[in-house]
């Protein structure tokens, strides 16, 4: 009887403690880009772990935790690692994640001119959101306006 009550008290503890870390990450998770090119991203939180990916600037991230000043991150592909705090910002990019390439029209509407084709993985800014599209800059200074849900975030 006093094991029962003793594993039903761990029981307890371990689901307030999975429940505040569920709800710390799903309702804290926000959108942030890479502040430079060649930033490491690791298996871990710290400079002492294995470096899993390596990104350019402008690379748009989810956060989904937190440990120091290091953030557990995702991308479009749900590829997971970490990255310092001081590598990112709050982010103002977003990456085409449409099956292969996308049309960047004139204005925000299907039947507007395609200025452009966008392959998938293109990072470009976030100028203006309209509805269901959004005005973004390509690095090369091109300007359009491409679908919403054909990006990620």
């Amino acid at each position: 009887m006093k094991l029962r009550k003793g594993i039903t008290k761990v029981l307890a503890v371990i689901t307030v403690f999975a429940g505040i870390y569920s709800a710390s990450t799903a309702f804290g998770a926000s959108f942030v880009s890479v502040k430079g090119d060649n930033i490491n991203v690791r298996n871990g939180p710290g400079t002492n772990y294995d470096v899993i990916m390596e990104l350019f600037k402008g690379y748009p991230l989810k956060v989904i935790a937190s440990q120091g000043d290091w953030k557990k991150v995702v991308d479009f592909e749900n590829d997971q690692g970490w990255i310092h705090k001081s590598l990112i910002q709050n982010g103002n990019t977003v990456i085409v994640n449409g099956k292969k390439s996308v049309n960047m029209r004139a204005e925000p509407s299907t039947k507007s001119q395609i200025i452009a084709n966008v392959d998938r993985g293109v990072v470009m800014t976030t100028l203006e959101k309209r509805g269901n599209w959004m005005k973004l800059k390509h690095s090369s200074g091109t300007i359009g306006w491409i679908y919403k849900p054909l990006l990620w975030p």
